[in-house]
């Protein structure tokens, strides 16, 4: 089903670049199909998927995603879906979700991993620091991240993983304040104008749902960066009315 889903929006949007299936959902499905990891990516990738999200990983760390994910996959096992998917020939991207139980050598463990990851595929494209938001969750209790702590995350990272090409701020996610300031700590993306995000706003998020393509222009160009408007790939376009022109 799935398969003809992505055929059928491959069909009939051709020139859309499709990235969807976390490595969890891959997981999944190979489940569901009992078939494996690689043949569940190679049905995906011939239905038309171009790239995939990097959700899931949440942090690697086994002692802690007993207590928050023990549902989930292993980190292991997101690795190894993760490095399927890229010798076949799709990039993703990778995340690490931080401010709820995990310690730091946690984190550095994560980054550690990830790094290795892409030293032997070159398959990340983006990696992407996620904040816990703890309302409506068990973990309620829990006090939110602050903004020194996202900096913080996004420094390390753009040290740690020289060799991924990307690091996005996550605007919905740390705030457009914060996003801005964090072009000076590492970033390189602050995201897009975005339509409606749901689930950090179902998980508590207070910040905008989207914004205009004015207001990303003008936090970009005031923390002294040079907007540039890119596909998927990172390729710059440009914009004609309602056509996009890929410049590279």
């Amino acid at each position: 089903w799935f398969c003809d889903m992505i055929a059928g929006l491959k069909e009939r949007y051709p020139a859309v670049h499709l990235k969807a299936f976390t490595m969890v959902e891959i997981a999944y499905l190979a489940r569901r199909a009992k078939i494996s990891i690689a043949k569940t990516v190679e049905q995906l990738k011939a239905a038309g998927v171009d790239s995939l999200p990097g959700g899931g990983a949440e942090i690697f760390s086994e002692r802690v995603r007993r207590i928050i994910c023990d549902h989930k996959i292993d980190g292991e096992e997101w690795l190894d879906t993760a490095r399927t998917a890229h010798r076949i020939g799709l990039k993703s991207n990778c995340t690490m979700l931080y401010g709820h139980l995990e310690t730091a050598e946690d984190l550095a463990d994560h980054l550690v991993r990830l790094r290795a990851l892409q030293d032997e595929t070159n398959g990340f494209v983006t990696f992407i620091p996620l904040a816990f938001h703890p309302a409506n969750t068990a973990l309620s209790h829990l006090s939110t991240t602050t903004g020194f702590n996202d900096l913080k995350q996004i420094a390390i990272s753009r040290l740690m993983l020289d060799n991924i090409p990307h690091v996005k701020a996550y605007w919905i996610m740390m705030t457009p304040a914060v996003a801005q300031i964090a072009q000076r700590f590492g970033a390189n993306d602050i995201d897009g104008t975005v339509v409606e995000e749901k689930i950090y706003h179902d998980a508590g998020a207070t910040t905008a749902q989207h914004l205009r393509r004015q207001d990303l222009l003008r936090l970009i160009r005031a923390a002294g960066r040079e907007p540039v408007e890119r596909d998927t790939s990172y390729r710059p376009v440009m914009r004609r009315e309602t056509v996009f022109t890929v410049l590279v």
